[in-house]
């Protein structure tokens, strides 16, 4: 099999290159208790269609720093009985998709939240006030700043808010809740189902946002990671603040937060992906100790996955 990573017998055992924070989980406890402490103000504004019964919503709250944040919410009409929900998240700027993009969960009796991420292509407000650079991308906005206002922290917060939400809806059971994604929407799944551990089952899709200095190593800091190159290209050209850099990126690697994981988790990954380079994706999966399994595509790299779709589906069939 063509390689342009470690074989998969190194990757099941590969522990990431990237620097862990000393105070990573004093970090995220305070943030999450932030999250915790916010009033979401949730809304609800009824989106019009010619469906009888699906019900759908433009969802707004008030997340981290006072943005309002936007997802897309359908449920099955007239169905108060809990059923299951899964909280989809998009790919790097981009954004929640069209209504009828997911209705193929609602059809199989589940209510599903497609989320905005901020700042991105969506709906959702970003009101972060960042001191340095924001040049070509959220991963290194707010680096030259304290780690709180990394902007990744907030967009991690805003997704694990969005999955505490969807889980108090009266129509929802609580305890069957799933989280997908791909790209940055795998990082995200990653991130979503560790701060909220009452995530039942996650499937990320060939995750990004996973250790960031094997990316740079490689040299595949371009593409999705451009921003890092850029970066030290910009601001520390001769590397004398490497390892300083990558500590605090440390902060938002989402390989750190996968031991917080409770969910039973299923990762589409392949082999041949020089976006999100396979290495860099088992960094979380191996530190993952829920319940796991992985798919691979031998020949294939970032991109449509044949039968990824159905797998996740039949995953999400569950909860």
């Amino acid at each position: 099999m063509p390689l342009i990573d470690m074989p998969l017998d190194a990757l099941m055992t590969y522990q990431g290159r990237n620097p862990r924070p000393d105070d990573f989980d004093e970090f995220w406890d305070r943030s999450i208790a932030e999250m915790k402490s916010i009033d979401p103000q949730v809304e609800m504004i009824p989106h019009k269609s010619g469906a009888d019964d699906i019900e759908f919503f433009d969802l707004f709250w008030t997340g981290v720093g006072g943005a309002r944040i936007h997802a897309k919410y359908m449920r099955p009409a007239g169905d108060s009985t809990p059923h299951p929900a899964v909280v989809i998240f998009h790919g790097y700027s981009g954004h929640s998709g069209d209504f009828f993009g997911h209705l193929g969960w609602v059809a199989a009796g589940y209510s599903v939240a497609a989320i905005d991420v901020r700042g991105q292509g969506g709906a959702s407000q970003d009101t972060g006030i960042t001191t340095g650079t924001t040049l070509r991308g959220h991963i290194i906005r707010g680096l030259d700043d304290s780690p709180e206002n990394l902007l990744f922290r907030s967009i991690y917060l805003d997704c694990a808010q969005l999955a505490g939400i969807v889980m108090d809806m009266p129509e929802v059971d609580e305890s069957r809740v799933g989280c997908t994604g791909g790209s940055q929407g795998g990082g995200l799944t990653l991130a979503c189902a560790a701060l909220e551990p009452r995530v039942k089952l996650a499937a990320p899709i060939y995750p990004f946002l996973c250790d960031y200095r094997r990316v740079w190593e490689m040299d595949l800091a371009v593409a999705a990671y451009e921003e890092i190159r850029t970066y030290f290209r910009q601001f520390d050209a001769n590397h004398e603040r490497t390892d300083a850099i990558f500590t605090k990126l440390g902060y938002i690697d989402a390989q750190f937060l996968a031991p917080r994981i409770k969910a039973r988790t299923l990762m589409l990954t392949g082999m041949m992906d020089t976006v999100c380079p396979p290495s860099t994706q088992f960094a979380a999966y191996n530190r993952i100790t829920a319940p796991k399994d992985v798919v691979i595509y031998p020949d294939y790299g970032h991109e449509g996955l044949p039968g990824g779709s159905d797998k996740v589906f039949e995953f999400m069939m569950g909860l």
